[in-house]
């Protein structure tokens, strides 16, 4: 650029001030030629039919099926040029890229990169979310039974039936076979992460858990295979699949032992209470008995505390025997067996007269012997208490809420929570022929047996006990419970936990499920899969400001999932910052690959190019440190110079970076290696004194932008104001 002087010698003018010049060329590199998007190729012999990312069932596709990062900027700048010694126009210039003392880089990320995990996420990438999780809420002219999925799974089917061959289903058979015959997806993290409970973090389910592996499946079928249609049949034939298991004894897999884990979601316990009640179906008709407790002097061993109790006088209500011969079912419980290895009675006490015989021993307490005896205190062979799921917890919370706070309400409370003490004294009576409640007491709650050392009349100290005084208030429920109690070993009383019962609840309970219901239940488990899966991804690419997201995720969903309603918006919110996190991990590798970043790449030099790809990540525009002399500088260059080459298809040189014999073209001095620039972008600085030639000198600017079908100019002027 070339600026016209005009000399002012001998005409009685003030010479114009020196104007600095900036100048900054963008140059857009459009075509990667050196790498790939390494997005896998589909697998067309797999069961999801050659899908881009499709993965086998138990496990989500992950990343992006276009490249996520189109365009790079290159922005070359002179800051400080003098006028009249730069010529720059279209037929030659000056200004040489790789000899500008500054560069920035900023990259062009595609508007609507289809990345797999936000697909599966939100169901569709290209649709609202808000409309999708709306339909959970709105209200409808359906009536509710028919938005049943056993409704919706008989809709179908009639409807197939009519038009198309009897054998046709949503999932085929084959398809429908490998999904419940799923194996446990393993999930390989590093150490640090595989020992997080993220489960119960998000009341989820455990990740080689059946519910976990359920939610996986159910969300690759609505994507894959029939959306609404196919998740219906899936959920139809899993429900079926369970109660086969509950009729022919046999134990699901994938399911932790024991009672219903309050940290997991609501489906993961349902499941797991009925896999308890298969376990104690099986027991029982196998003639085991598996529901002995053991219980050794403290309250801790017990299984229930005298303070768990109301033990406060109450009016007089329903007794205790009307109360223990309801009207509910009777369940003759477990037959003994040898496995149980109870106590058997002596010879002494077979043939003791005017005593009853023991039955339900478990084992001599190691310390007690009965007050009116010098027999040893046994321990009886116990029924467990029934395992409870959150929702029957709130609802035995709400019945016994309603009971109000009157005396009457209070003692019937105290009466629904005590059938197991009642159980227990019953046990303890046949195992005890002749026993007090005071030697319950001594066995079952300790605290409330006081002992105190006395003078007897001979001078000697003894040690004598007594129950505690709340136990001695009048209408005390253990008293009444004692007296009432009869003495009948656990395999004859009632069940506390009766498993026909409860298991037929929890199949009905999955028969019933609305798509909306079934939805909610999994939401908690996808979220799960799909945060440790992008943990796995984040741990080979090692971007920090993606491991921040990650733990702020984590906790943001467990506020959320933790809440029995939780709010649909701010789970949108979730979602999209879920597949935003997938979108990051994306570009990032997509830049690794441009940039020839290998994950055994080593060296000074590699570590400032890995950190200057992260930082294009994470800020919008980039500098080159030394321009285009440093490392990632050439790098940056032999990008334009492939795409130069491929654009103007010439053989590619072994040796890119000719600066001696460079020719001048259309495009600039550089020739071949950097195209012509999409925009000029122009600074004009200087310091003149406005509005009089006496007036201090103020700063001034003239700012210019030239593109292909763009041109802005911009001013800013000052002056003195100080007289004028």
């Amino acid at each position: 650029m070339r600026s016209p002087s005009v000399s002012l010698q001998g005409c009685g003018l003030t010479p114009l001030p020196p104007v600095s010049i900036a100048i900054r060329f963008t140059y857009v590199l459009q075509d990667w030629q050196q790498c790939s998007w390494p997005q896998q190729p589909p697998d067309f012999d797999a069961l999801l039919s050659g899908e881009v990312g499709g993965v086998e069932f138990g496990k989500l596709p992950f990343g992006a099926c276009e490249d996520p990062v189109s365009e790079l900027h290159l922005s070359a700048t002179w800051p400080h040029l003098t006028e009249g010694i730069v010529v720059d126009n279209d037929v030659y210039s000056d200004l040489d890229p790789l000899q500008a003392p500054q560069w920035s880089v900023r990259v062009r990320k595609a508007e609507n990169p289809q990345c797999l995990l936000g697909k599966n996420a939100k169901g569709q990438y290209n649709s609202d979310i808000s409309h999708a999780l709306s339909k959970l809420t709105e209200p409808t002219a359906v009536p509710l039974p028919k938005l049943s999925v056993s409704n919706m799974v008989h809709s179908a089917r009639k409807r197939i039936r009519r038009h198309r061959r009897a054998d046709e289903s949503p999932l085929s058979s084959d398809l429908l076979n490998s999904i419940l015959l799923v194996r446990e997806a393993k999930v390989c993290l590093s150490l640090h992460m595989g020992k997080e409970n993220l489960f119960s973090q998000l009341k989820s389910a455990p990740l080689d858990s059946l519910t976990y592996r359920l939610a996986l499946c159910i969300c690759l079928v609505n994507f894959y295979h029939g959306g609404a249609r196919g998740v219906a049949h899936l959920w139809q034939e899993f429900v079926l699949e369970m109660r086969y298991r509950w009729e022919n004894n046999f134990l699901i897999h994938g399911l932790d032992g024991g009672p219903p884990d309050l940290r997991c979601c609501l489906l993961h316990q349902k499941l797991q209470m009925l896999n308890c009640c298969i376990e104690r179906k099986r027991a029982r008709d196998d003639g085991r008995k598996g529901t002995g407790v053991e219980k050794k002097g403290g309250c801790e061993n017990g299984r229930l505390a005298p303070q768990s109790a109301s033990l406060t006088s109450a009016s007089p209500g329903k007794s205790w025997e009307s109360w223990s011969d309801s009207e509910e079912e009777f369940f003759e419980c477990l037959s003994d067996t040898d496995e149980l290895k109870e106590v058997q009675p002596t010879e002494q006490e077979r043939s003791a007269s005017g005593r009853t015989k023991p039955e339900g021993r478990l084992q001599p307490h190691d310390k007690l012997t009965l007050l009116n005896s010098d027999e040893p205190l046994y321990i009886p062979i116990t029924q467990e208490p029934g395992p409870m799921t959150e929702d029957a917890l709130e609802e035995q919370s709400e019945v016994l809420a309603k009971l109000g706070t009157s005396a009457e309400g209070a003692h019937l409370r105290a009466r629904m929570q005590s059938a197991c003490l009642l159980s227990d004294m019953e046990s303890f009576k046949a195992a005890n022929p002749g026993c007090l409640l005071e030697d319950f007491v001594r066995w079952y709650s300790p605290r409330d047996y006081v002992e105190e050392e006395v003078t007897d009349e001979n001078g000697q100290t003894v040690v004598r006990g007594d129950l505690s005084t709340r136990m001695k208030i009048p209408g005390n429920m253990w008293v009444e419970a004692w007296e009432t109690a009869k003495a009948t070993p656990a395999r004859r009383q009632r069940r506390l936990f009766d498993d026909t019962k409860e298991a037929e609840k929890v199949l009905h309970y999955l028969a019933v499920q609305k798509p909306s219901d079934l939805t909610r239940h999994l939401l908690s488990c996808v979220i799960h899969a799909a945060i440790l899966k992008e943990k796995e991804e984040e741990v080979a690419e090692d971007i920090p400001s993606v491991r921040r997201s990650i733990q702020q995720l984590v906790s943001l969903a467990g506020k959320l999932l933790h809440h029995p309603s939780p709010d649909y918006k701010k789970l949108e919110d979730l979602i999209s910052q879920v597949a935003g996190v997938e979108a990051v991990i994306a570009h990032a590798r997509s830049l690794k690959a441009k940039f020839g970043l290998g994950k055994n790449d080593t060296g000074e030099e590699v570590e400032g190019l890995r950190r200057f790809v992260i930082s294009l990540l994470d800020e919008p525009e980039v500098s080159v440190i030394d321009a285009g002399r440093s490392y990632v500088g050439s790098i940056i260059h032999k990008l334009f110079v492939s795409a130069q080459r491929a654009a103007l298809l010439a053989p590619m040189e072994d040796e890119v970076g000719r600066t001696d014999d460079r020719k001048a073209t259309a495009g600039g001095a550089v020739g071949a290696d950097f195209p012509p620039p999409a925009g000029r972008e122009i600074l004009l600085r200087t310091c003149v004194p406005r509005p009089a030639p006496y007036s201090k000198p103020l700063p001034q600017r003239l700012f210019c932008v030239l593109m292909k079908e763009d041109f802005r100019l911009a001013g800013a002027f000052s002056s003195d104001t100080s007289f004028f």
